[in-house]
């Protein structure tokens, strides 16, 4: 009896169980067959979106490894193998190397408005105020209005002109020390000289005074530093999640040590410029910012910290990169004597017998002009560009770029291009006689400051300060290697440390000889 009441309930049960699963197995089905729909629609789909080539990656590092201490040669010697574009995966991070100036030019003009933008660094987060200071800035209204403040108040032509007295005033100085040197022929540490000289141009031009004293060269060094670390390897920009290992490495202490003695030196300058009482007519580049933060004449709130990133690239942009280029500039001209000789007959035949070089002399000096372009093309002082980051996807030399990829256009490999120059690796001036190429930013295959939207604004305070020291440095000396380290000049160092402009490894020790015209 109880057997056959248990059947029918049994049965009923098993009823009810087929109605409540079979909807759930049948969306379960469905859900599965739309992911494999899904699925292999993407895959379909992304075979069309081609990417560029790439060298072989290694699991969870990607392309790391390749990178080597010195990122500008390694990756020209990489793009040589797998092209003018090329994706690498560094760590977790899609990053495009550009090593060509057709490539160079769609980047920096045909898609400049997708290219323009800058990735967040966990150094520059740290030295550079979070990255809003001008140069490491994201593109946006923030960074085209204190773009156009800086020019119109401090790198315009105008501008740069109106700051020759700082330059004749420092490289006088720089000029008399050496003379100096040359009463016991002994040597000289000329790349300190070219920081301290460099360092002291900037700080009367944003500061309206220097900051680099005779008997120290701080600043340099700091400064040095600071350019050093900009690019230093940090685990978090290419790993987010293991950004902890940066405090285990020491890299975290490194960083903040450096940042706590560049803020208080800015704090300081700040305040100082606070207190003084300046006539309208005296006042620079630090009065004329706070005097926008007091009158809320930007569409945003100028913070103290925006200030300070301000400040900071305008002092070490522009003294270091200039220090760096005199610095290879001089070395190159003692490596190939006879372009040093050809140089001081020009340099020496237009100044004449007059006490001084003149700014009118320079623009005379044709050659002059070329051994500078030289120098640059062969050593640029930024080789690898500052990183770009893509503002949306793009379609670039037949290959898909998607948003968010950071871009690094290898100014060093598109000027040793032999497609593009003759006897790459050579030294030789005479290239740009009678030739229109130069570092504007218009000739791609010349790219020095860049181009496009993020050219540097500096480029002409840098020039002007470049021109007139070196014009000085051979009109007033001749030049040789101490004995005691090599009678050829051929073997002199030429080992380079990486950073965000790419310097000597050893300071540079000359002989100066007086010239006397």
């Amino acid at each position: 009896m109880a057997m056959a009441n248990l059947l029918p309930r049994l049965n009923q049960l098993g009823q009810e169980l087929q109605r409540i699963t079979t909807p759930f197995l049948l969306f379960l089905v469905s859900l599965l067959l739309l992911s494999i729909f899904i699925l292999f629609s993407s895959s379909k789909s992304g075979s069309k979106l081609k990417s560029p080539p790439s060298p072989t990656k290694l699991p969870l590092i990607g392309n790391l490894h390749q990178l080597g201490t010195l990122p500008h040669r390694s990756l020209g010697n990489l793009s040589k193998k797998h092209g003018p574009l090329m994706l690498l995966h560094l760590g977790q991070v899609p990053t495009l190397v550009v090593s060509s100036a057709e490539m160079a030019k769609e980047v920096m003009k045909t898609h400049d408005s997708v290219f323009c933008s800058r990735p967040k660094l966990t150094a520059t987060n740290k030295l550079v105020y979070g990255g809003y200071d001008i140069g490491f800035s994201p593109y946006g209204e923030y960074w085209r209005q204190l773009r156009k403040l800086s020019v119109q108040e401090l790198l315009s032509v105008k501008r740069v002109q109106q700051f020759q007295y700082a330059r004749e005033e420092e490289v006088g100085e720089m000029v008399n020390n050496i003379r100096k040197a040359c009463r016991g022929q002994s040597p000289i540490n000329l790349s300190e000289m070219l920081i301290r000289a460099s360092g002291n141009i900037m700080s009367r031009c944003v500061l309206g005074r220097k900051i680099v004293g005779e008997n120290g060269c701080w600043f340099g060094e700091l400064s040095r530093t600071v350019m050093t670390q900009l690019m230093v390897f940090s685990v978090e920009d290419f790993f987010p999640s293991f950004r902890w290992i940066d405090s285990l490495t020491g890299l975290t202490a490194r960083l903040n040590k450096t940042f706590v003695k560049a803020d208080g030196f800015l704090d300081l300058l700040i305040e100082e410029h606070r207190t003084a009482n300046k006539e309208v007519d005296s006042k620079d580049f630090v009065d004329i910012l706070l005097q926008c933060q007091k009158d809320s004449m930007l569409d945003f709130k100028l913070t103290r910290d925006n200030l300070k990133g301000i400040l900071w690239d305008m002092l070490i942009g522009g003294s270091d990169t200039s220090s760096t280029a005199l610095e290879w500039l001089m070395v190159e001209l003692l490596r190939n004597s006879n372009v040093m000789a050809r140089l001081q007959q020009e340099v020496r035949r237009v100044v004449g017998k007059k006490a001084r070089v003149e700014v009118s002399d320079i623009e005379q000096m044709d050659y002059l002009k070329c051994v500078i372009k030289e120098a640059l093309r062969l050593h640029p002082p930024g080789p690898l560009l500052l990183p770009r980051e893509t503002i949306a996807a793009v379609e670039l030399g037949g290959y898909h770029i998607p948003a968010k990829t950071r871009v690094l256009v290898n100014a060093f490999a598109i000027q040793r291009d032999p497609e593009l120059w003759d006897r790459p690796e050579e030294f030789l001036p005479e290239r740009f006689e009678g030739h229109s190429v130069d570092f504007k930013g218009q000739d791609f295959q010349f790219i020095t400051f860049g181009g496009g939207r993020r050219v540097c604004p500096g480029m002409n305070m840098a020039v002007a300060a470049v021109q007139y020291e070196l014009a000085n440095l051979v009109y007033w000396f001749d030049w040789k290697l101490p004995s005691s380290e090599s009678v050829l000049a051929e073997t002199l160092d030429m080992t380079e440390v990486y950073g965000l402009t790419v310097r000597k490894n050893a300071h540079l020790h000359v002989v100066p000889l007086l010239y006397s015209p």
